[in-house]
């Protein structure tokens, strides 16, 4: 099974997979985002709907993709367009989109304002 994790990490902590990744050290896959704001503007509501329909699913049209969630195939489209240029979503050779994952791990920490 392969599973990524979603996180907030500032960029010295992605470096230094980065970097251990360089030396060998396996880091499994991880998609990354600067800020708390900036993964929930990204991952909206639908957004998660259609990750979730797509996860361990393989390669799909956006027409497949719009069936499996319930939703007008045009919405469908911007949100993949969103996931592709977020680097959430991947498009196969045979143009399909792709969420290459089995499972999503979910992974920051809220603590509370200075």
């Amino acid at each position: 099974m392969t599973t990524v994790t979603l996180s907030v990490a500032a960029p010295e902590d992605v470096e230094r997979r980065v970097l251990a990744a360089f030396d060998g050290r396996a880091q499994g896959a991880h998609i990354s985002f600067a800020s708390i704001e900036l993964l929930w503007q990204t991952l909206t509501h639908k957004r998660w709907e259609l990750l979730k329909a797509m996860t361990g699913q393989g390669g799909m049209t956006i027409r497949e993709a719009a069936r499996r969630v319930g939703r007008d195939v045009k919405a469908v489209h911007r949100d993949v367009h969103a996931l592709l240029d977020a680097g959430v979503l991947d498009r196969g050779e045979d143009g399909r989109i792709v969420f290459p994952y089995d499972a999503i791990h979910v992974d920051f920490t809220i603590t509370k304002a200075a």
